[in-house]
């Protein structure tokens, strides 16, 4: 058996709606005050850092290749070496996996992961038409050619195209992600209420874990600008006095005429960033080190991209061939709620001998997730999901939740956008 993967400890910023607090904090300055702060709380030395990873989504003009910026602004050594990875929504996990396999293969021991997402700051850029308008002016030596140049202008060429409504479109089936997630409301007979309940669940357990100080652990606190004299302490998208009557009065947002998916039963865009120190279980040892916990195996699956949500489910499959487990061996599930009807459609699936048989090649259901075991400090439609970093913060969220329950072994998985999944059978001691 291959040897696990230390997950020394691990640390966030709070996570916070686009547009407000944290909006004028850029990806790679989130990234970098959370690589400090697990530096100090680690005492690791950085001269035994081999690399640094880091997973970004909108990767800003500004900051190329957004890893290297993040470890020099954190005074990490010159000498020490990053880069960015990018797998959609599983951008935070793919900065874990590609650390371990490259421990495996024996060119690194000792890594930096994480994720970084400031979609505040996602850009608007100018149309095809209007760039060509500038182009032209720039390249016009006399004044025919400008005032040409300038007549060919027209009011209509300054809309702008929106960075972030293009990058959560999925350009194969043209559809945006929560119009798949109304393809699986459609396909599975979620109907709005199941969705509004679920929703409502999530903000009242995290609203409960954020009032218990569950959360503080690991977040950290994220100073203010422009003057500094003010903090973010917690994740502020959470609405621990939500109910349903709120959640009904919500119009469905992508599909307004037949449509069940709403902006409250959906994810909020967010900002924030986490971190983790990643090494091999034996490398830990030797440093003297009590991780956090381990990640045992992972795996990765494809599927249609118009079914994006249900990636969880195909990646599960794998990993339960992978590993020999059965859904059971689980005691704690983390699946991302990209959205309510997602979700409700992944634990349908799971529980589906039809669904088994039919996409999964195997004879029977993979079996049902426990409302208990699932998501118990709430998801993604109240904590947000900046979508570099959620993955990062799924690990963390799940490793202190099995330590503080007592339990062994739990599973994290998310869908991708594209038409992908992640899954990682994740353990403490």
């Amino acid at each position: 058996m291959k040897e696990r993967l230390a997950i020394v400890d691990g640390i966030r910023t709070p996570f916070c709606k686009s547009g407000t607090t944290m909006a004028n904090i850029f990806a790679d300055d989130l990234g970098a005050v959370i690589v400090k702060e697990l530096i100090a709380r680690t005492d690791i030395d950085v001269k035994l850092i081999d690399e640094l990873i880091f997973g970004n989504v909108g990767q800003p003009a500004n900051a190329p290749n957004i890893a290297r910026v993040i470890a020099l602004k954190a005074g990490l050594p010159l000498d020490l070496i990053a880069y960015t990875v990018h797998r959609n929504c599983a951008s935070g996990m793919e900065s874990v996996t590609t650390g371990y396999n490259k421990m495996l293969a024996g060119y690194a021991d000792i890594m930096v992961a994480g994720g970084t997402e400031s979609m505040s700051n996602l850009p608007l850029h100018f149309s095809k038409k209007m760039t060509l308008v500038f182009e032209n002016l720039m390249k016009a030596k006399t004044f025919g050619q400008k005032l040409s140049a300038i007549a060919a202008f027209r009011p209509a060429d300054l809309k702008p195209v929106i960075s972030i409504v293009e990058g959560l479109t999925d350009p194969v089936c043209g559809l945006n992600m929560g119009q798949t997630a109304e393809v699986l409301a459609r396909e599975f007979s979620i109907t709005r209420e199941e969705q509004d309940a679920f929703a409502l669940q999530s903000h009242l357990r995290a609203g409960k874990a954020n009032e218990d100080g569950i959360f503080a652990e690991e977040i950290h606190p994220i100073m203010l600008p422009p003057d500094y004299n003010q903090v973010q302490f917690h994740d502020n998208s959470i609405r621990p006095d939500q109910s349903l009557d709120k959640l009904a009065k919500l119009k469905p947002f992508f599909d307004p005429v037949t449509g069940t998916v709403t902006a409250a039963n959906a994810c909020p865009i967010t900002d924030g960033a986490g971190a983790l120190l990643i090494m091999l279980e034996s490398t830990a040892k030797q440093l003297g080190y009590t991780p956090l916990g381990y990640l045992k195996e992972y795996c990765y699956a494809g599927l249609q991209p118009q079914r994006m949500g249900l990636g969880p489910v195909y990646a599960t499959a794998k990993l339960l061939d992978k590993t020999g487990m059965s859904l059971s061996d689980f005691d704690l599930v983390e699946l991302n709620e990209a959205f309510a009807a997602q979700v409700i459609a992944n634990l349908k699936a799971f529980d589906s001998d039809i669904f088994a048989q039919q996409y999964l090649q195997k004879s029977k259901a993979l079996g049902a997730i426990e409302p208990d075991l699932l998501n118990v400090n709430g998801g993604a439609i109240a904590l947000g999901h900046p979508v570099g970093a959620t993955g990062t913060r799924m690990i963390i969220t799940m490793l202190n939740a099995l330590r503080r329950n007592n339990k062994n072994c739990g599973l994290v998985t998310l869908c991708i956008g594209g038409g992908q999944g992640a899954a990682l059978a994740l353990e403490v001691e």
